[in-house]
């Protein structure tokens, strides 16, 4: 089992900058890719980032591309997003996820962190 536990979120202005971090617990976290998920009121959760195992890979939603950063730090089993020049539309819930090597679905959730950006 894994434990993901997301810290971070908060008000902020549009334009300001927070990040978000995801401790891990429960299983060696380090060999699992790991990514953010947002649901903002009414929506359904959308993919927001991804980070390879191996910390050489990233991914990234078309709509944060460019203004988060994703990263972790194996040696904390903790996994880090960066989010800056933040809009009101970025406003929601972030959870962070794990998933199995090979798997195709994310099998581990946190319980989801609030991120309000203000006009």
């Amino acid at each position: 089992q894994v434990q993901l536990v997301e810290s971070g979120g908060g008000l902020v202005q549009a334009g300001g900058s927070l990040r978000l971090s995801c401790a891990a617990s429960g299983r060696i976290v380090s060999s699992l890719p790991m990514g953010w998920f947002r649901q903002a009121p009414g929506k359904e959760r959308e993919y927001v980032a991804a980070i390879a195992y191996t910390q050489l890979t990233t991914n990234y939603a078309d709509s944060v591309k460019g203004r988060f950063t994703i990263s972790r730090d194996n040696a904390k089993n903790t996994v880090y997003l960066r989010m800056n020049d933040l809009k009101p539309e970025d406003t929601a819930v972030y959870y962070c996820a794990a998933k199995n090597r090979g798997a195709s679905t994310w099998s581990y959730w946190g319980q989801g962190t609030q991120v309000t950006v203000s006009p």
